[in-house]
């Protein structure tokens, strides 16, 4: 399933409205995040780029970016960065989430994905610390968060 994801991104990603489309697949898989209307930029093994778009649906009171829509962002870029570096033959759970909030965000947002570590074997399980950097428009970082999922083998059916 893992490397399906990545091949569906190649292919669907070269048409027009491409990207559009691969984001729908994803929120019609996991409906939560459709919430939040990501935009995929870029992904490969390893890494995960998504964007938000600045909207009134994820403002809170004060008219910035809420901060559970920027750690929705978060979750979706580093659950679809380990689905595209994952084998197929292993799964993945978010298991904790650590969030930095660094400053008011404000405008589009722009979310990468990698993880802290390599991989490594998973026959046992294990956790597979990831971190998630989330900046606005100028670059500026206004949110941090560590994420740490636990990989195991995939059940035989």
């Amino acid at each position: 399933m893992s490397a399906s994801l990545l091949t569906l991104y190649q292919r669907i990603t070269r048409w027009p409205c491409g990207h559009w489309l691969f984001a729908r697949a994803v929120c019609l898989r996991a409906p939560y995040f459709a919430t939040i209307a990501p935009r995929f930029v870029a992904l490969e093994p390893g890494r995960c780029e998504v964007h938000m778009r600045d909207r009134r649906r994820v403002h809170n009171h004060i008219g910035t970016v809420h901060a559970i829509a920027l750690c929705n962002l978060a979750e979706l870029s580093a659950g679809v960065m380990a689905e595209a570096t994952l084998p197929p033959d292993a799964r993945w759970i978010p298991k904790g989430m650590r969030v930095d909030y660094l400053t008011r965000a404000k405008g589009t947002m722009h979310a990468v994905a990698t993880p802290h570590l390599p991989l490594g074997a998973v026959e046992n399980g294990r956790e597979w610390p990831v971190l998630v950097e989330v900046t606005d428009p100028t670059g500026t970082p206004v949110l941090r968060a560590h994420i740490t999922l636990w990989v195991s083998p995939r059940k035989k059916r």
